[in-house]
């Protein structure tokens, strides 16, 4: 088979696993990533697959839709997914990784393949032959974002994202700081916990302190999966007790009892010196960070390694503008994926990364690609994106995105939502299993062509 090459515009999850299910499959990929000769403001390191919010890939249970997702994409020999178990760090039920290990683990990976060209700086323009997937994220740069934007039957739309404070452990109060996950889940977490006092005394605090200034659109347009702390305690006194600081499933093994509420840190990093505070997205300022997050239970003398952040996020009008595969229907040749086309979250945009790569391979090799449908998460979050929707706004992966079960002959509707997750997940693994079977098949070499670069060798 004759295999063109493809471009892939931007180095980060999306773009990594795209650039790595091509190669994969014979096909020779250029990667345009512009660090580290220019960064936004969010990235920090020099490597690829940089993840900026958080450390968190979130829950990696079955019965979790995002679960669900990475046990698909690890069927599908994810890179991003192969690289966060390399580099998993403790988080109770969720999948958290050490962020630079993860990030240099993909670095590495896709550097060494023979079949990937990177190209370290900034692509400004749409390259006008050729296969192109454009990965280039929440943070897409200036010039390339008015192109996009200009882009015929394409609108680009806006909303506001921000990032977590991360606290060093060793400038912790130990003595008003417990370890535990919640329901007796193991001990991943530090928890600090509040009396009703020292609760409404924060969110006082919180509900006045300064904030970095943005235009009124700009607070209507912020992502409510990444609402800031701030903003959610202006919505009432009790929402974030109700919120990131619900105390359900903790008790405070010093008094016996459960706290009113409860500030968890997760460990950030492999050598857990590092912890980030869940849930406390943020765009006060670094010296209002410090004053009334220091009111808080065991971080009066917190060292701040990285203080929260507010940064810009772009995200495309994808339905009716992209098919199933993430392709571009007016421009054939033309794909997204990431978070530009309006899925949130790390591994939703690695999912779609994975999806518009497949589908790319195939057709630089002149094959039709397969179509995961809505009986897969991966499917699901593909049909999202592509299908009509006037009040289309970025999603997570959900259960609620999946064909139900009652649309299956002779199936009845299960009450418990427990073992409806279950049924979906099985399902879901089933069909996936049958398109595997398919793909190698139709790629018999698939998995021998290149290996994944083991942690010893990063």
């Amino acid at each position: 088979m004759t295999k063109n090459s493809v471009t892939v515009i931007g180095g980060g999850l999306a773009g990594c696993e795209a650039a790595w299910q091509l190669a994969k499959r014979g096909v020779p990929v250029t990667l345009y990533e512009m660090k580290p000769r220019k960064r936004s403001p969010a990235h920090k390191l020099d490597t690829l697959a940089e993840l900026v919010c958080s450390n968190s890939l979130r829950g990696d249970r079955l019965v979790n839709a995002v679960g669900l997702l990475k046990a698909e994409m690890r069927k599908l020999d994810s890179i991003i997914l192969r690289s966060a178990d390399a580099t998993a760090v403790p988080a109770g039920g969720a999948l958290a990784v050490d962020r630079v290990g993860f990030s240099e683990t993909v670095d590495a990976s896709i550097r060494r393949h023979p079949l990937i060209t990177i190209i370290e700086e900034e692509c400004a323009d749409i390259p006008g032959k050729g296969t192109v997937i454009i990965a280039t994220g929440p943070l897409t740069s200036e010039s390339l974002s008015e192109r996009i934007a200009n882009m015929e039957g394409l609108k680009t739309l806006h909303f506001y994202d921000a990032a977590a404070p991360i606290v060093t452990y060793e400038s912790l109060d130990l003595g008003k700081v417990f370890a535990m996950s919640r329901y007796d889940r193991g001990a991943d977490y530090l928890n600090c916990p509040m009396n009703r006092e020292e609760y409404m005394a924060f969110i006082e605090a919180l509900k006045t302190a300064q904030t970095v200034e943005v235009r009124d659109f700009e607070e209507k347009a912020v992502f409510e999966g990444c609402m800031p702390i701030e903003s959610m305690a202006k919505r009432g006194d009790l929402a974030v007790a109700f919120g990131p600081l619900k105390p359900v499933g903790l008790s405070d093994p010093r008094t016996g009892k459960r706290p009113f509420a409860v500030v968890q840190l997760r460990q950030d990093n492999a050598a857990a010196t590092l912890y980030n505070l869940v849930g406390f997205q943020t765009r006060l300022t670094f010296p209002e960070q410090r004053r009334v997050f220091g009111m808080i239970p065991g971080l009066e003398n917190a060292e701040f390694a990285r203080y929260g952040v507010m940064h810009r996020n772009t995200f495309l009008q994808s339905p009716g503008y992209l098919d199933d595969t993430y392709r571009v229907i007016s421009q054939p040749r033309l794909y997204f994926a990431g978070q530009i086309t309006g899925v949130e979250g790390y591994v939703e945009s690695a999912a779609s990364g994975l999806v518009a790569g497949l589908s790319a391979a195939y057709r630089a090799c002149g094959l039709p690609p397969p179509h995961f449908g809505g009986q897969t998460a991966i499917g699901a979050m593909a049909r999202y994106v592509s299908a009509p929707n006037s009040r289309f706004q970025p999603m997570n992966c959900a259960f609620g995105l999946l064909d139900a079960l009652e649309t299956e002959p002779g199936a009845k509707r299960l009450k418990n939502k427990q073992q409806r997750y279950e049924r979906l997940a099985q399902r879901s693994l089933a069909h996936l299993d049958r398109l595997i079977g398919q793909m190698e098949r139709d790629f018999p070499t698939t998995g021998n062509e290149c290996a994944m670069i083991s942690t010893k060798e990063v």
